[in-house]
């Protein structure tokens, strides 16, 4: 059992580290005050519904980690409960590095990147494949995003962080750029209209 919720990813190695670097003194202030959380909040909620990507972390039963980016439609990571998330698993290159990891070594990790608001979320906890559950699928299925579902994935949340916004460069995806541009395209058009009515005259 472990005294903190941080403590998944805060291990007397990592601690001892931390001691040695001068910033165990701070993360035990953290810690006393209540640690990580471990449930899914309304600001959590509420960054899921905004992100359409996030990156998914397993290992195999030798511990070799695996990475692996996950997409949909706004919002496709729900949670289910107040522990869980879940999500539409969909058709890929069959290569099931994923499933294979997650059938001998259910530990998981998502990590959840918004690099437009430099925000960052990470979440450690234990996730399973489940393959036949028609009222789970067509509740996390999204019926106009085209990726064929095949099962869900369920991820069972141990503690969750938000990581600080340094280092984080600005990205945008096409849907917050579209409206930039078209904005930009109405202007162009406007300023070559007047350049030749002017040209006319």
């Amino acid at each position: 059992m472990r005294a903190f919720s941080s403590d998944v990813a805060f291990t007397p190695t990592v601690k001892a580290i931390q001691t040695q670097k001068g910033s165990r003194s701070s993360y035990a202030r953290m810690e006393s005050g209540g640690s990580w959380a471990t449930t899914v909040t309304p600001e959590l909620e509420a960054f899921l519904d905004e992100l359409d990507m996030f990156y998914l972390g397993t290992a195999n039963a030798e511990g070799q980690p695996y990475i692996q980016y996950r997409g949909g439609s706004p919002g496709f990571l729900k949670a289910v409960d107040e522990k869980t998330l879940g999500f539409a698993d969909f058709g890929g290159n069959r290569q099931y590095i994923t499933l294979g990891n997650l059938s001998e070594n259910s530990k998981a990790f998502i990590f959840l990147m918004d690099y437009a608001r430099s925000r960052r979320i990470k979440l450690w906890g234990n996730a399973r494949v489940v393959e036949d559950n028609p009222v789970l699928l067509d509740r996390l299925r999204d019926p106009e995003y085209p990726g064929k579902v095949e099962r869900a994935i369920l991820f069972q949340i141990e503690a969750w962080d938000v990581n600080c916004p340094q280092h984080i460069h600005k990205r945008f995806s096409q849907k917050q750029v579209a409206p930039v541009i078209e904005q930009l395209q109405g202007r162009i058009a406007e300023l070559e209209a007047e350049v030749r009515r002017l040209n006319g005259e």
